[in-house]
């Protein structure tokens, strides 16, 4: 993992989106907890900014999250490209990716990502919570805000062109049917 650079090139960024939940029974163990570093502590502290701002229970940094995560991240980075893992991969948590130009964008720009959603978010029952129409809007930004939701870990990887981050979230989020204010 690497600490990213101050947004400098204004170049946008990808953003796939969040995997959704289905309502099924959650494994019976939740990560391990472990005390992040610098830049994971601002990751962190993004997410329960947002989710103090909406009323959510804070986060704690999984760490079992964040290998999970790595791993993820460094495929990604070695495909050059964004996509999902699947839901047996990740062992049900949830999952949002983020990419941007390599070396441009700090942790509070990757987390911004997610976080601009924000101003299509209308409150509802999932999957109806977005003024366009489209849960995919703003299906990022659910996760992150998702009061049941109660560890995240996350991980940068990168390649000569891009930065990826991946965040894990345990439980995961935007599970059909389930209200989200």
């Amino acid at each position: 993992m690497r600490k990213g650079s101050l947004l400098g090139a204004g170049l946008a960024c990808a953003l796939a989106i969040a995997g959704t939940a289905c309502a099924e029974a959650p494994p019976p163990q939740m990560p391990a907890v472990a005390q992040p570093n610098a830049f994971a502590l601002r990751l962190l502290a993004d997410h329960n900014g947002e989710r103090t701002h909406k009323g959510a229970p804070p986060l704690a940094w999984s760490h079992q999250l964040a290998q999970e995560a790595q791993s993820w991240a460094d495929r990604l980075a070695r495909d050059d490209r964004m996509y999902h893992s699947d839901r047996e991969t990740r062992h049900g948590a949830g999952e949002n990716l983020w990419s941007g130009t390599a070396g441009y964008y700090s942790a509070d720009d990757m987390v911004g990502g997610f976080l601009s959603e924000r101003k299509m978010f209308k409150p509802g029952k999932f999957p109806e919570v977005s003024t366009t129409g489209r849960w995919e809007d703003v299906g990022h930004y659910t996760q992150v805000i998702w009061p049941g939701t109660q560890q995240v870990g996350c991980a940068v990887s990168h390649n000569r062109s891009h930065d990826f981050l991946v965040c894990r979230y345990w439980p995961a989020g935007n599970v059909m049917g389930s209200a989200i204010n």
